[in-house]
Protein backbone atom coordinates (compact mmCIF):
# COMPACT_ATOMS: atom_id res chain seq x y z
CA UNK A 1 0.00 0.00 0.00
CA UNK A 2 1.64 3.21 -1.26
CA UNK A 3 2.14 5.90 1.69
CA UNK A 4 1.40 9.08 0.83
CA UNK A 5 2.90 12.28 1.64
CA UNK A 6 0.37 13.34 3.78
CA UNK A 7 0.56 10.31 5.43
CA UNK A 8 4.51 10.76 6.11
CA UNK A 9 3.89 14.45 7.28
CA UNK A 10 1.12 13.63 9.88
CA UNK A 11 3.71 10.31 11.27
CA UNK A 12 6.50 12.65 11.80
CA UNK A 13 4.71 14.71 13.92
CA UNK A 14 3.04 11.88 16.16
CA UNK A 15 4.93 12.96 19.21
CA UNK A 16 3.54 16.30 19.16
CA UNK A 17 -0.19 16.07 17.94
CA UNK A 18 -1.18 15.69 21.51
CA UNK A 19 -0.49 18.42 22.65
CA UNK A 20 -1.24 20.12 19.45
CA UNK A 21 -4.40 19.28 19.53
CA UNK A 22 -4.73 20.55 23.47
CA UNK A 23 -3.58 23.61 22.38
CA UNK A 24 -5.98 24.05 19.40
CA UNK A 25 -8.84 23.57 21.69
CA UNK A 26 -8.10 26.02 24.31
CA UNK A 27 -6.41 28.46 22.43
CA UNK A 28 -7.95 32.59 22.96
CA UNK A 29 -8.29 32.92 18.83
CA UNK A 30 -10.31 29.90 18.04
CA UNK A 31 -11.99 29.86 21.48
CA UNK A 32 -13.34 33.55 21.15
CA UNK A 33 -14.58 32.71 17.51
CA UNK A 34 -16.84 29.44 18.65
CA UNK A 35 -18.41 31.55 21.56
CA UNK A 36 -19.17 34.04 19.41
CA UNK A 37 -20.89 31.51 16.58
CA UNK A 38 -22.22 29.43 19.99
CA UNK A 39 -23.37 31.77 22.43
CA UNK A 40 -21.08 30.48 24.60
CA UNK A 41 -21.28 26.94 24.15
CA UNK A 42 -17.69 25.82 23.73
CA UNK A 43 -17.85 22.35 24.86
CA UNK A 44 -19.39 20.65 21.50
CA UNK A 45 -17.19 20.60 18.60
CA UNK A 46 -19.38 22.12 15.93
CA UNK A 47 -20.18 24.48 17.86
CA UNK A 48 -16.73 25.79 18.24
CA UNK A 49 -15.93 26.19 15.27
CA UNK A 50 -15.89 29.99 13.54
CA UNK A 51 -18.77 31.26 11.84
CA UNK A 52 -17.51 30.71 8.13
CA UNK A 53 -17.72 27.16 8.77
CA UNK A 54 -21.51 26.87 9.51
CA UNK A 55 -22.40 26.88 5.37
CA UNK A 56 -19.98 23.59 4.94
CA UNK A 57 -22.46 20.30 4.47
CA UNK A 58 -22.32 16.85 3.52
CA UNK A 59 -22.25 16.29 -0.05
CA UNK A 60 -25.28 13.72 0.23
CA UNK A 61 -26.31 12.07 -3.24
CA UNK A 62 -24.02 14.07 -5.40
CA UNK A 63 -21.71 11.49 -4.70
CA UNK A 64 -22.27 8.56 -6.86
CA UNK A 65 -19.87 5.22 -5.72
CA UNK A 66 -18.00 3.23 -8.40
CA UNK A 67 -20.69 0.61 -9.79
CA UNK A 68 -19.90 -2.76 -9.98
CA UNK A 69 -19.91 -3.24 -13.70
CA UNK A 70 -17.63 -0.41 -13.60
CA UNK A 71 -14.96 -2.57 -11.83
CA UNK A 72 -15.51 -5.28 -14.27
CA UNK A 73 -14.87 -2.89 -17.75
CA UNK A 74 -11.56 -2.27 -15.78
CA UNK A 75 -10.49 -5.84 -15.83
CA UNK A 76 -11.73 -5.47 -19.25
CA UNK A 77 -9.61 -2.80 -20.28
CA UNK A 78 -6.75 -4.41 -18.49
CA UNK A 79 -6.99 -7.65 -21.02
CA UNK A 80 -7.28 -5.71 -24.03
CA UNK A 81 -3.92 -4.18 -22.65
CA UNK A 82 -2.51 -7.26 -22.28
CA UNK A 83 -3.16 -8.81 -25.20
CA UNK A 84 -2.32 -5.68 -27.20
CA UNK A 85 1.25 -5.75 -25.53
CA UNK A 86 4.46 -6.49 -27.50
CA UNK A 87 5.22 -9.10 -26.15
CA UNK A 88 1.86 -9.82 -24.63
CA UNK A 89 1.10 -10.43 -21.01
CA UNK A 90 -0.45 -13.81 -19.67
CA UNK A 91 -1.59 -12.02 -16.29
CA UNK A 92 -1.79 -9.32 -13.97
CA UNK A 93 -0.77 -10.39 -10.36
CA UNK A 94 -1.80 -7.70 -7.71
CA UNK A 95 -1.68 -7.55 -4.07
CA UNK A 96 -3.34 -5.03 -1.12
CA UNK A 97 -2.91 -1.56 -2.94
CA UNK A 98 -4.45 0.73 -4.76
CA UNK A 99 -4.73 -1.13 -7.80
CA UNK A 100 -6.67 -3.77 -5.93
CA UNK A 101 -8.97 -1.48 -4.82
CA UNK A 102 -8.59 0.15 -8.33
CA UNK A 103 -9.66 -3.17 -9.99
CA UNK A 104 -12.10 -4.89 -7.58
CA UNK A 105 -12.95 -2.45 -4.82
CA UNK A 106 -11.06 -4.55 -2.09
CA UNK A 107 -9.63 -3.02 0.93
CA UNK A 108 -7.04 -4.92 2.55
CA UNK A 109 -4.33 -3.40 4.41
CA UNK A 110 -1.20 -5.69 4.02
CA UNK A 111 0.65 -7.94 6.33
CA UNK A 112 2.60 -11.04 6.19
CA UNK A 113 -0.52 -13.52 5.25
CA UNK A 114 -0.83 -12.56 1.24
CA UNK A 115 -3.95 -11.88 -0.18
CA UNK A 116 -3.56 -11.71 -4.39
CA UNK A 117 -5.85 -11.14 -7.16
CA UNK A 118 -4.76 -12.15 -11.07
CA UNK A 119 -6.31 -11.05 -13.79
CA UNK A 120 -5.44 -13.63 -17.08
CA UNK A 121 -5.46 -12.20 -20.45
CA UNK A 122 -8.10 -14.30 -21.08
CA UNK A 123 -11.00 -15.59 -18.98
CA UNK A 124 -12.33 -14.46 -15.49
CA UNK A 125 -10.24 -13.32 -12.38
CA UNK A 126 -9.39 -14.91 -9.29
CA UNK A 127 -8.49 -14.55 -5.46
CA UNK A 128 -6.39 -15.90 -2.93
CA UNK A 129 -6.51 -15.21 0.26
CA UNK A 130 -6.08 -17.06 4.00
CA UNK A 131 -9.04 -19.47 4.67
CA UNK A 132 -9.84 -17.59 8.51
CA UNK A 133 -10.34 -14.36 6.71
CA UNK A 134 -12.72 -15.58 3.47
CA UNK A 135 -15.81 -14.60 5.47
CA UNK A 136 -14.12 -10.63 5.46
CA UNK A 137 -13.02 -11.03 2.26
CA UNK A 138 -16.29 -12.04 0.62
CA UNK A 139 -18.12 -9.14 2.24
CA UNK A 140 -16.02 -6.73 0.49
CA UNK A 141 -16.49 -8.38 -3.30
CA UNK A 142 -18.03 -6.08 -5.63
CA UNK A 143 -18.97 -8.94 -8.25
CA UNK A 144 -18.82 -12.85 -8.22
CA UNK A 145 -15.00 -13.71 -8.03
CA UNK A 146 -13.54 -17.04 -7.46
CA UNK A 147 -11.48 -17.65 -4.41
CA UNK A 148 -8.91 -19.75 -3.04
CA UNK A 149 -8.17 -20.25 0.03
CA UNK A 150 -4.91 -21.87 1.81
CA UNK A 151 -4.39 -22.76 5.21
CA UNK A 152 -2.02 -21.26 7.99
CA UNK A 153 0.57 -24.24 7.38
CA UNK A 154 0.44 -24.32 4.01
CA UNK A 155 1.79 -21.53 1.21
CA UNK A 156 -0.23 -20.22 -1.03
CA UNK A 157 1.86 -19.98 -4.22
CA UNK A 158 1.42 -23.24 -5.16
CA UNK A 159 -2.31 -22.71 -5.10
CA UNK A 160 -1.74 -19.58 -7.63
CA UNK A 161 0.68 -21.67 -9.52
CA UNK A 162 -2.12 -24.57 -10.20
CA UNK A 163 -4.57 -22.26 -11.23
CA UNK A 164 -2.50 -20.24 -13.67
CA UNK A 165 -1.80 -23.97 -15.17
CA UNK A 166 -5.60 -24.37 -14.92
CA UNK A 167 -5.97 -21.60 -17.72
CA UNK A 168 -2.67 -22.75 -19.68
CA UNK A 169 -0.09 -19.97 -18.53
CA UNK A 170 2.87 -21.95 -18.56
CA UNK A 171 4.88 -19.69 -20.12
CA UNK A 172 5.32 -16.26 -21.09
CA UNK A 173 4.70 -12.85 -19.13
CA UNK A 174 3.26 -11.94 -15.73
CA UNK A 175 2.83 -8.11 -14.66
CA UNK A 176 3.67 -7.80 -11.09
CA UNK A 177 2.20 -4.56 -9.84
CA UNK A 178 4.83 -2.18 -9.08
CA UNK A 179 4.14 -1.91 -5.17
CA UNK A 180 3.99 -5.41 -4.41
CA UNK A 181 6.12 -6.18 -1.58
CA UNK A 182 9.29 -8.65 -2.56
CA UNK A 183 8.22 -11.46 -0.21
CA UNK A 184 5.15 -11.76 -2.47
CA UNK A 185 6.87 -11.46 -5.81
CA UNK A 186 9.68 -13.82 -4.78
CA UNK A 187 7.32 -16.24 -3.77
CA UNK A 188 5.09 -16.49 -6.62
CA UNK A 189 8.84 -16.69 -8.45
CA UNK A 190 10.19 -19.85 -7.06
CA UNK A 191 6.53 -21.76 -7.45
CA UNK A 192 6.34 -20.69 -10.95
CA UNK A 193 9.51 -20.76 -12.48
CA UNK A 194 9.19 -21.13 -16.09
CA UNK A 195 7.35 -17.81 -16.48
CA UNK A 196 8.69 -14.52 -17.14
CA UNK A 197 8.17 -11.79 -14.47
CA UNK A 198 8.11 -7.96 -15.50
CA UNK A 199 6.65 -4.19 -13.99
CA UNK A 200 2.88 -4.53 -14.49
CA UNK A 201 2.93 -0.43 -14.71
CA UNK A 202 1.72 -1.00 -18.75
CA UNK A 203 -1.31 -2.43 -17.59
CA UNK A 204 -1.79 -0.53 -14.13
CA UNK A 205 -0.61 2.93 -15.31
CA UNK A 206 -2.23 2.23 -18.71
CA UNK A 207 -5.69 1.67 -16.95
CA UNK A 208 -6.09 4.17 -14.07
CA UNK A 209 -3.78 7.52 -15.95
CA UNK A 210 -6.73 8.13 -18.26
CA UNK A 211 -9.81 8.53 -15.75
CA UNK A 212 -13.78 8.24 -17.10
CA UNK A 213 -16.47 10.80 -16.77
CA UNK A 214 -17.25 9.30 -13.09
CA UNK A 215 -13.82 9.41 -11.80
CA UNK A 216 -13.56 13.14 -13.20
CA UNK A 217 -16.54 13.75 -11.40
CA UNK A 218 -15.94 12.63 -8.15
CA UNK A 219 -12.47 14.65 -8.20
CA UNK A 220 -14.16 17.40 -9.25
CA UNK A 221 -16.27 17.31 -5.69
CA UNK A 222 -13.15 16.51 -3.84
CA UNK A 223 -11.59 19.90 -4.92
CA UNK A 224 -14.99 21.60 -4.43
CA UNK A 225 -14.64 20.38 -0.87
CA UNK A 226 -11.40 21.26 -0.72
CA UNK A 227 -11.82 24.81 -2.07
CA UNK A 228 -15.04 25.15 0.52
CA UNK A 229 -12.92 23.89 3.35
CA UNK A 230 -10.50 26.42 2.70
CA UNK A 231 -12.54 29.51 2.31
CA UNK A 232 -13.61 28.94 5.74
CA UNK A 233 -10.43 28.51 7.20
CA UNK A 234 -8.86 31.71 5.43
CA UNK A 235 -11.89 33.49 6.40
CA UNK A 236 -10.55 32.66 10.02
CA UNK A 237 -7.24 33.57 10.55
CA UNK A 238 -6.16 35.59 13.92
CA UNK A 239 -2.87 36.63 14.42
CA UNK A 240 -1.23 34.63 17.12
CA UNK A 241 -2.54 31.00 15.79
CA UNK A 242 -0.25 28.32 15.21
CA UNK A 243 0.27 25.97 12.46
CA UNK A 244 -1.29 23.20 14.22
CA UNK A 245 -4.04 25.07 15.04
CA UNK A 246 -5.14 26.04 11.48
CA UNK A 247 -4.73 22.45 10.24
CA UNK A 248 -7.07 21.45 12.80
CA UNK A 249 -9.30 23.58 11.94
CA UNK A 250 -9.05 22.41 8.28
CA UNK A 251 -9.50 18.72 9.82
CA UNK A 252 -12.64 19.45 11.28
CA UNK A 253 -13.83 21.44 8.65
CA UNK A 254 -13.78 18.46 6.37
CA UNK A 255 -15.15 16.25 9.08
CA UNK A 256 -18.61 19.03 9.08
CA UNK A 257 -18.85 17.59 5.69
CA UNK A 258 -18.48 14.09 6.19
CA UNK A 259 -15.00 13.52 5.12
CA UNK A 260 -11.56 12.85 6.04
CA UNK A 261 -9.25 15.99 5.05
CA UNK A 262 -5.92 17.30 5.84
CA UNK A 263 -4.87 20.36 5.58
CA UNK A 264 -0.31 21.38 5.29
CA UNK A 265 -0.03 24.93 7.00
CA UNK A 266 2.80 26.67 6.65
CA UNK A 267 3.53 30.41 7.99
CA UNK A 268 6.05 32.76 6.14
CA UNK A 269 10.01 31.16 6.26
CA UNK A 270 8.62 27.78 6.96
CA UNK A 271 6.84 27.86 3.35
CA UNK A 272 9.73 28.64 1.48
CA UNK A 273 10.56 24.80 2.20
CA UNK A 274 8.34 23.14 -0.41
CA UNK A 275 6.70 20.25 2.13
CA UNK A 276 7.43 23.16 5.06
CA UNK A 277 9.45 23.38 8.65
CA UNK A 278 8.70 21.06 11.59
CA UNK A 279 8.91 23.67 13.74
CA UNK A 280 6.04 25.57 14.52
CA UNK A 281 5.04 29.16 13.57
CA UNK A 282 3.00 31.86 14.75
CA UNK A 283 1.04 34.07 12.79
CA UNK A 284 1.46 37.74 12.52
CA UNK A 285 0.17 40.71 10.61
CA UNK A 286 1.88 40.66 7.16
CA UNK A 287 3.18 37.00 6.96
CA UNK A 288 2.19 34.83 3.97
CA UNK A 289 0.11 31.25 4.64
CA UNK A 290 0.45 28.64 2.75
CA UNK A 291 -2.07 25.76 2.87
CA UNK A 292 -1.58 22.20 0.78
CA UNK A 293 -3.43 18.92 0.56
CA UNK A 294 -6.98 17.82 0.51
CA UNK A 295 -9.18 15.62 0.60
CA UNK A 296 -10.74 11.85 -0.79
CA UNK A 297 -13.92 11.17 -2.30
CA UNK A 298 -15.22 7.54 -2.72
CA UNK A 299 -11.27 6.73 -3.07
CA UNK A 300 -10.54 9.94 -5.58
CA UNK A 301 -8.46 12.66 -4.36
CA UNK A 302 -7.47 16.10 -3.95
CA UNK A 303 -4.68 18.23 -3.95
CA UNK A 304 -4.68 22.13 -3.62
CA UNK A 305 -2.77 24.70 -2.60
CA UNK A 306 -3.65 27.98 -1.26
CA UNK A 307 -1.82 31.40 -0.60
CA UNK A 308 -2.68 34.23 1.53
CA UNK A 309 -2.08 36.69 3.41
CA UNK A 310 -2.76 38.14 7.25
CA UNK A 311 -3.52 41.93 6.49
CA UNK A 312 -2.14 43.66 3.65
CA UNK A 313 0.38 41.26 1.26
CA UNK A 314 3.78 42.59 1.16
CA UNK A 315 5.14 43.97 -2.46
CA UNK A 316 7.79 40.66 -2.27
CA UNK A 317 4.71 38.07 -2.02
CA UNK A 318 2.60 39.85 -4.45
CA UNK A 319 5.27 39.91 -7.35
CA UNK A 320 5.79 36.04 -6.85
CA UNK A 321 2.03 35.40 -6.59
CA UNK A 322 1.60 36.94 -9.99
CA UNK A 323 4.80 34.87 -11.76
CA UNK A 324 3.00 31.84 -10.22
CA UNK A 325 -0.40 32.42 -11.25
CA UNK A 326 1.22 33.33 -15.02
CA UNK A 327 3.46 30.16 -14.64
CA UNK A 328 -0.16 28.33 -13.94
CA UNK A 329 -1.71 29.96 -16.90
CA UNK A 330 1.21 28.63 -19.28
CA UNK A 331 1.45 25.17 -18.27
CA UNK A 332 -2.68 24.90 -18.47
CA UNK A 333 -2.08 25.76 -21.88
CA UNK A 334 0.75 23.59 -22.54
CA UNK A 335 -1.14 20.52 -21.27
CA UNK A 336 -2.51 19.15 -24.70
CA UNK A 337 -3.13 15.83 -25.81
CA UNK A 338 -0.33 14.56 -27.88
CA UNK A 339 2.36 16.31 -26.30
CA UNK A 340 4.96 15.24 -23.78
CA UNK A 341 4.59 15.53 -19.80
CA UNK A 342 7.90 17.22 -19.79
CA UNK A 343 6.83 20.25 -22.30
CA UNK A 344 4.26 21.35 -19.55
CA UNK A 345 7.05 21.61 -16.72
CA UNK A 346 9.24 23.71 -19.30
CA UNK A 347 6.44 25.76 -19.94
CA UNK A 348 6.05 26.75 -16.67
CA UNK A 349 9.51 27.01 -16.00
CA UNK A 350 10.04 29.16 -18.43
CA UNK A 351 7.90 31.73 -17.33
CA UNK A 352 9.78 31.83 -14.05
CA UNK A 353 12.95 31.67 -14.75
CA UNK A 354 12.60 34.70 -17.09
CA UNK A 355 11.12 35.99 -14.38
CA UNK A 356 14.68 36.39 -12.77
CA UNK A 357 13.62 33.02 -10.80
CA UNK A 358 16.29 31.25 -11.97
CA UNK A 359 18.09 29.05 -13.30
CA UNK A 360 16.36 25.57 -13.35
CA UNK A 361 15.80 24.27 -9.77
CA UNK A 362 17.15 27.10 -7.95
CA UNK A 363 13.92 28.98 -6.94
CA UNK A 364 11.36 26.94 -8.33
CA UNK A 365 12.79 23.56 -6.87
CA UNK A 366 10.66 20.79 -7.50
CA UNK A 367 8.68 19.07 -10.62
CA UNK A 368 5.63 21.18 -11.84
CA UNK A 369 3.27 18.49 -11.33
CA UNK A 370 2.35 14.44 -10.12
CA UNK A 371 -0.86 12.44 -12.17
CA UNK A 372 -3.30 12.16 -8.95
CA UNK A 373 -6.51 9.99 -8.45
CA UNK A 374 -6.90 7.35 -6.04
CA UNK A 375 -3.20 8.25 -4.89
CA UNK A 376 -2.01 11.85 -4.55
CA UNK A 377 0.86 11.37 -6.51
CA UNK A 378 0.72 8.68 -9.31
CA UNK A 379 1.95 8.06 -12.32
CA UNK A 380 2.50 9.57 -14.79
CA UNK A 381 4.35 13.12 -13.75
CA UNK A 382 4.91 16.75 -15.65
CA UNK A 383 8.92 16.73 -15.32
CA UNK A 384 11.30 17.95 -17.20
CA UNK A 385 12.73 15.32 -19.70
CA UNK A 386 9.15 13.16 -19.26
CA UNK A 387 8.62 11.78 -22.55
CA UNK A 388 4.96 10.04 -22.05
CA UNK A 389 2.56 11.27 -24.40
CA UNK A 390 -0.44 13.38 -22.79
CA UNK A 391 -3.55 11.56 -23.39
CA UNK A 392 -7.65 12.79 -22.97
CA UNK A 393 -8.30 11.80 -19.22
CA UNK A 394 -4.87 12.15 -17.63
CA UNK A 395 -5.02 13.87 -14.70
CA UNK A 396 -2.58 16.20 -12.65
CA UNK A 397 -1.90 19.01 -10.09
CA UNK A 398 -0.28 21.80 -11.99
CA UNK A 399 1.67 23.65 -8.92
CA UNK A 400 4.54 25.61 -10.22
CA UNK A 401 6.35 27.66 -7.09
CA UNK A 402 8.79 30.32 -5.99
CA UNK A 403 11.08 29.36 -2.82
CA UNK A 404 13.68 32.34 -1.42
CA UNK A 405 14.72 30.12 1.76
CA UNK A 406 14.95 31.74 5.31
CA UNK A 407 12.49 34.13 3.59
CA UNK A 408 8.97 33.17 1.65
CA UNK A 409 7.33 30.49 -0.69
CA UNK A 410 5.22 30.69 -2.68
CA UNK A 411 3.07 28.19 -4.46
CA UNK A 412 -0.35 27.79 -6.21
CA UNK A 413 -1.74 24.23 -7.05
CA UNK A 414 -4.86 23.36 -8.69
CA UNK A 415 -5.53 20.02 -10.21
CA UNK A 416 -6.12 19.38 -14.07
CA UNK A 417 -7.37 16.87 -16.76
CA UNK A 418 -6.04 16.81 -19.98
CA UNK A 419 -8.70 17.56 -22.72
CA UNK A 420 -9.70 15.83 -26.03
CA UNK A 421 -8.18 19.03 -27.76
CA UNK A 422 -6.99 22.40 -26.38
CA UNK A 423 -5.81 23.21 -23.64
CA UNK A 424 -6.49 21.38 -20.13
CA UNK A 425 -9.74 22.29 -18.37
CA UNK A 426 -9.08 22.66 -14.28
CA UNK A 427 -10.89 20.32 -11.90
CA UNK A 428 -11.12 22.71 -9.02
CA UNK A 429 -13.42 25.46 -9.66
CA UNK A 430 -10.99 28.04 -10.46
CA UNK A 431 -7.72 29.39 -10.15
CA UNK A 432 -6.57 31.58 -7.08
CA UNK A 433 -7.79 35.25 -8.14
CA UNK A 434 -5.80 37.08 -5.26
CA UNK A 435 -3.80 36.49 -2.60
CA UNK A 436 -6.90 38.65 -1.01
CA UNK A 437 -9.23 36.42 -1.91
CA UNK A 438 -7.36 32.82 -2.74
CA UNK A 439 -10.69 30.75 -3.23
CA UNK A 440 -12.49 31.39 -6.52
Amino acid sequence: MTISRRELLKTASLASIGAATAATLSSPSLRGAGAAESGGQENSPAASLPPAFASLKPLGDRVKPIRPEEYQQRVAHAQTLMTDAKPQFQALYLTPGTSLVYFAGIRWWPSERILALLIPRQGDPFLVCPAFEEGRLREQMRWPIEVRVWQEDESPYPIIEKWLLERGIRTGKVGVEATTRYVFFDGLRQAAASLDYASGDPITVGCRAQKSPHELELMRLACSATCAVYKAVFASLREGMTQREVSELASRGYARMGLQGEASVFFGASSALPHGSREEQVLREGVGVMIDDGTTVEGYQSDVTRMSVLGKPPEKLQHAFEIVRHAQNAALAAAVAGHECGSVDDAARKVITDAGFGPGYKYFSHRLGHGIGMDGHESPYLVRGNRTILKPGMTFSNEPGIYVVGDYGMRCEDDMVIAESGEAQLLTPGFQPSLENPIA
